[in-house]
């Protein structure tokens, strides 16, 4: 596929936008990943969650960070006008959609990306899905997508965005939430628990913990909780 445009989120990550061959249609889900690989190394494949939703047509968009071998010819080497392999899209990260349910999707770093495709849907279709994004970073300057989710939150009145940052300096200027993500935080947005469904994204370190904050924590049935582990 044909890169149509590089964007850059933060000096770190990059959005690329991998356009569609003509006559090209294909079903997907919000919430899956592709796997991308380039034409001069076809046996080093690296998958990526989707940024983007199933209702955004024309082409894929993965947000990637400046991490392995892909992530930084990604970051620091990707055009547009670039090709790439991309095998069709997989995965079961789906959002629960169902009515009257609660997501709780808990990210760190570069894990939030998926979690741009999940509110973009529930904004376009006028779902009344509660979704609450937990997002530990390190400090402000990594908040990937702050402004699209800060402009989400104005358009969805069941979207909220909650950042935590865990390496601030003392004095910094910072009014929200500081240090890693605790039961404690994350009890107080759950208003229904046998409605709510969790999801974490990012490390696997951050992925662990909160499964085991959610299942053992909060005492969370094993259905009721989603993850994604990027190593």
């Amino acid at each position: 596929m044909l890169i149509e445009s590089v964007t850059t989120e933060l000096p770190d990550t990059k959005t690329l936008r991998l356009k569609w061959p003509d006559g090209h249609n294909p079903e997907f889900l919000t919430g899956q990943f592709i796997t991308v690989y380039w034409p001069d190394t076809p046996g080093y494949k690296r998958a990526y969650s989707l940024s983007s939703c199933a209702l955004d047509r024309g082409a894929y968009e993965v947000t990637v960070k400046r991490d392995g071998k892909m992530g930084t010819r990604v970051v620091d080497w990707a055009k547009a006008g670039d090709k790439m392999f991309v095998l069709p899209p997989a995965g079961k990260f789906l959002p629960d959609f169902a009515p009257g349910k609660q997501l709780i999707c808990i990210a760190g770093g570069s894990g939030v990306t998926p979690f741009r495709g999940f509110v973009r849907e529930a904004t376009r279709r006028n779902l009344d899905t509660k979704i609450t994004v937990l997002y530990s970073v390190r400090t402000t300057n990594d908040i990937i997508f702050k402004q699209e989710f800060h402009e989400l939150t104005l358009q969805n009145p069941n979207f909220n965005f909650y950042v935590t940052c865990t390496r601030l300096n003392e004095g910094d200027s910072w009014q929200g939430h500081r240090g890693r993500i605790d039961s404690a935080w994350v009890k107080e947005h759950v208003h229904d628990l046998p409605n709510t469904v969790f999801y974490a994204c990012g490390p696997n370190a951050l992925v662990e913990a909160t499964e085991e904050l959610v299942l053992q924590g909060l005492n969370v049935p094993k259905a009721q909780m989603k993850t994604e582990k990027w190593g």
